[in-house]
């Protein structure tokens, strides 16, 4: 199973970006997806993590300002960031607690604490 990130670049503050995030493979189950950042010199944050199909956590210093989505078809999520700040620069990675797959001989497997390769949002003027 590949996590695979879009989105990401450079914004002046106030705007707005978009990251997005798919899990490949034939996959039947999938919990806790979300994004985490790291920021020069700090240690790695969660940011936003779609618990549940109606649940979401979100880091204190996003709440309001940024949104997470889950599409369980496409087994993505989407992070709708607004009003960006430069303290939101960072490097943001999807990342999937539990994910289910059948492999090439059908049989159910699963991977845990799945990493995807980090996009940058720099925010700045």
């Amino acid at each position: 199973v590949q996590l695979q990130a879009s989105g990401g670049g450079l914004v002046q503050p106030g705007g707005s970006l978009s990251l997005s995030c798919a899990a490949s493979g034939s996959i039947f189950l999938i919990n806790r997806m979300g994004w985490f950042r790291q920021a020069p010199g700090k240690q790695r944050e969660m940011v936003a993590v779609s618990v549940t199909d109606s649940r979401e956590d979100y880091a204190d210093s996003v709440k309001g300002r940024f949104t997470i989505s889950k599409d369980n078809a496409k087994n993505a999520v989407t992070l709708q960031m607004n009003n960006l700040k430069p303290d939101d620069t960072a490097v943001y990675s999807c990342h999937v607690d539990e994910v289910g797959y059948r492999d090439f001989q059908g049989m159910e497997r699963y991977q845990f604490d799945v990493w995807g390769r980090g996009t940058l949002v720099t925010v700045s003027s």
